[in-house]
C-alpha cells in the first residue's frame, strides 16, 4: 500500500477520526461487516473457556463494532481510544461496554490482573508514527506493551490485528512487546491474497500451554518463546513448544551437537583448545571417564 494511502500518514489518529469518518463506521455496511469479521478471527484466537463470560479489553475500540460481537458472544468489555469522535459514535451506538479516552503511547490506565485477554482490531500500526516531536515510536511501543501486560492476568491473551508497512515495522513491534515480557508470533490469514491478507499478532502474558485454532489458509505460526532460532521476513521469531522437552529429546534436536560433559564434548574441547594454541593434557584411556560420586 502506498504511502500516500496510509490513514497514519495523513494526520494524528485523533485527528483524522474526525466526526466525518466516524460516521462511516456506523454507516457503511461494508466497513461493519469486514471489523465484525476480523473481531470474530481475533476472539478466535483468544481462545477464551467456551460458555464462560470473560472481562476483555478492546483497544482502540473506536465506534464499537469489535465490542458489539464482544457483547454478542456474552464478554464483558472496556474500550479504549483516542479519538472522541468516535466514542461519540460508540455512545450514540448505546454500546454495551464501558468506554474511556485515552493514548495507548502513553501507558494503559488499569490495576494489575484485570482482564482475561485483550483485542485491537487496526490500531496497533499507529504507534509506529512520530506525530509530536516528543514521539519516540520505540518508547511509545515498550510503555504500552509493559502496562499491558500487567494488566492482563497470567495465562491471558492479546490479539492485535494490524496492517504493517513493512518488516521493519513488524520487527520493531515484536521486540517492544519480547522486551516488555509477551511470547507469542505472527498469524497470516489468506497469504497469497493481496487483498484478503490479515495479520495477527498473538501474544501470551505468562505460560500458555494450548495453541488456538489454526485455518488452513494461515502461512505462518511462527513463536520466539522456546529455543531454536527461525528467520521470517528477518524477524527474530523463534519455534514455539508447548510440551516440556524430555532430556532425550532436548539432546536430539541440539542440531549435531555432543550432550555437555559427554566423552564426544571433551573430546572436541580438547581438541579446539589444541587448534587454539592452548597447552592440553594428552589423551589416555581415563579421559572422559565416569567417576563415583563423592560424599
Amino acid at each position: 500500500m502506498a504511502n500516500c494511502r496510509r490513514p497514519e500518514h495523513t494526520a494524528p489518529p485523533e485527528v483524522f477520526y474526525n466526526d466525518e469518518e466516524a460516521k462511516k463506521y456506523s454507516q457503511n455496511s461494508r466497513i461493519i461487516e469486514i471489523q465484525t469479521q476480523m473481531s470474530e478471527r481475533a476472539v478466535e484466537l483468544l481462545s477464551l473457556p467456551e460458555g464462560q463470560p470473560c472481562y476483555l479489553l478492546d483497544v482502540g475500540c473506536g465506534s464499537g463494532l469489535s465490542g458489539d460481537y464482544l457483547s454478542e458472544e456474552g464478554h464483558y468489555w472496556v474500550g479504549i481510544d483516542i479519538s472522541t469522535s468516535m466514542l461519540d459514535v460508540a455512545l450514540d451506538r448505546e454500546v454495551e461496554g464501558d468506554l474511556l479516552v485515552g493514548d495507548m503511547g502513553q501507558r494503559m490506565p488499569f490495576r494489575p490482573g484485570t482482564f482475561d485477554g485483550c483485542i485491537s482490531i487496526s490500531a496497533l500500526q499507529w504507534l509506529c508514527n512520530a506525530d509530536k516531536r516528543t514521539h519516540s515510536p520505540p518508547k511509545r511501543l515498550y510503555t504500552f506493551f509493559s502496562t499491558l501486560y500487567s494488566s492482563l492476568s497470567r495465562g491471558s491473551r492479546a490479539v492485535f490485528q494490524l496492517y504493517p508497512e513493512n518488516s521493519e515495522q513488524l520487527e520493531l513491534i515484536t521486540t517492544q512487546a519480547m522486551r516488555a515480557g509477551f511470547s507469542g508470533g505472527m498469524v497470516v490469514d489468506y497469504p497469497n491474497s493481496s487483498k484478503a491478507k490479515k495479520f495477527f499478532l498473538c501474544l501470551f502474558a505468562g505460560v500458555s500451554g494450548v495453541l488456538p485454532k489454526v485455518r488452513k489458509e494461515i502461512l505462518y505460526w511462527l513463536l520466539y518463546c522456546a529455543k531454536y532460532n527461525v528467520k521470517f521476513l528477518g524477524l527474530p521469531f523463534r519455534v514455539w513448544e508447548p510440551k516440556l522437552q524430555t532430556e532425550q529429546c532436548r539432546f536430539k534436536n541440539m542440531k549435531g551437537k555432543s550432550a555437555k560433559k559427554g566423552k564426544d564434548w571433551i573430546m572436541e574441547k580438547k581438541e579446539r583448545r589444541r587448534r587454539q594454541g592452548r597447552n592440553v593434557r594428552p589423551d589416555t584411556k581415563y579421559t572422559a571417564r565416569q567417576r563415583r560420586p563423592h560424599f
